[in-house]
């Protein structure tokens, strides 16, 4: 008789069940891993909500941590062992099209949210399941002594360092941050490790005072300040070499173009929702020589180095853990996640 193992399945918007599924056993070059942590990501927590539109049953998560608990019969004699604590990279980039060949994983010519689990009859990222089935590619190893709720946020830090990579930071640069969000505060921590002094935009004081704490040089509040005159006023009148807008608002996104410098590189880092296009003169981004630039997901090398950059405590991420949830209150997670000013909730298996 096989073993039964337990999910969290979204069966529609606003509704999550814990289902009873067969543990997979892994087969050539696979590896099956037992799940400890997986941290609700904002791609969750809009499914949930109805605004991430999946065909349902779905199994979400994929800000993932586990133990490899056993290996397929061809890689008894590989790296991986038994036991090895490992970071999931749950996207399902396919490896093998013209982008991932390249080693732009996160441009995968055949990504989908929605691409089929191994071993499971459903789809989704599978990271809201006691087990996981996956190929070497998708593992990234971290040191046995890391706490699992810290080494959930290997996927969300790799996807800042390959919004920080994107931007080539230089020492020296004013760098301005909208949005004080985890993944704002995220880009202000390696923003800050790249020499650069760090102007942050944000509405919530709280956020602001942690933007602070984790030094921003400057903190600015734009219900109170206007963000344009402000930026120029700080810089000279030249406006930021680098802006990363972490908001989901179209009408910041426009309005960075009168917040950056001749020569300056705007990063659009986030999704947005709704998405409402912006107004931009092609004869201005002539003249003044600006970078746009969109960045999404990670590469292989930034999970490497997010592995690396947690394992070596040289980023603590733990002022974001807003909870720890254990995985039989799956849906108190959610609800919990969606709260304002929560950052991150941790379910725990």
């Amino acid at each position: 008789m096989s073993e039964k193992i337990k999910a969290g399945v979204f069966t529609d918007v606003g509704n999550i069940e814990i289902l009873e599924l067969e543990k997979p056993k892994p087969r050539g070059n696979e590896i099956l891993v037992k799940i400890k942590t997986c941290a609700i990501c904002t791609w969750e927590q809009r499914v949930f909500q109805g605004i991430n539109k999946v065909k349902f049953p779905f199994i979400g998560g994929h800000e993932t941590v586990g133990v490899i608990e056993e290996l397929g019969e061809d890689l008894k004699d590989s790296k991986w062992k038994v036991g090895d604590k490992v970071a999931l990279g749950l996207m399902l980039a396919c490896g093998d099209c013209y982008y991932c060949r390249k080693g732009q994983h996160g441009s995968c010519e055949t990504f989908n949210h929605e691409n089929k689990l191994r071993g499971f009859p459903f789809r989704g990222m599978g990271g809201f399941c006691q087990y996981q089935l996956v190929v070497p590619e998708n593992l990234f190893k971290l040191k046995e002594d890391l706490p699992c709720e810290v080494g959930a946020f290997a996927e969300p830090l790799s996807c800042v360092i390959h919004s920080i990579e994107m931007a080539n930071i230089e020492i020296g640069n004013d760098v301005a941050i909208i949005g004080a969000g985890m993944m704002g505060l995220l880009h202000i921590i390696l923003a800050k490790r790249q020499g650069a002094r760090v102007l942050v935009f944000e509405p919530n004081e709280e956020r602001l005072k942690l933007a602070k704490k984790l030094g921003a040089d400057a903190v600015i509040n734009p219900s109170i300040d206007n963000p344009v005159s402000k930026i120029k006023a700080l810089t000279e009148g030249r406006g930021a070499d680098v802006i990363f807008n972490t908001t989901a608002i179209s009408k910041i996104a426009e309005q960075t173009t009168e917040m950056v410098a001749k020569l300056g590189k705007i990063i659009f880092y986030s999704s947005y929702h709704p998405d409402i296009p912006i107004s931009i003169s092609p004869n201005w981004l002539h003249k003044e020589l600006v970078s746009l630039i969109g960045t999404a997901n990670s590469n292989m090398k930034d999970f490497e180095k997010s592995c690396k950059l947690l394992s070596d405590r040289i980023i603590d991420p733990s002022p974001f853990i807003s909870d720890v949830v254990p995985f039989e209150d799956i849906e108190k997670a959610l609800r919990r996640s969606i709260e304002p000013g929560t950052f991150r909730v941790i379910i725990k298996f």
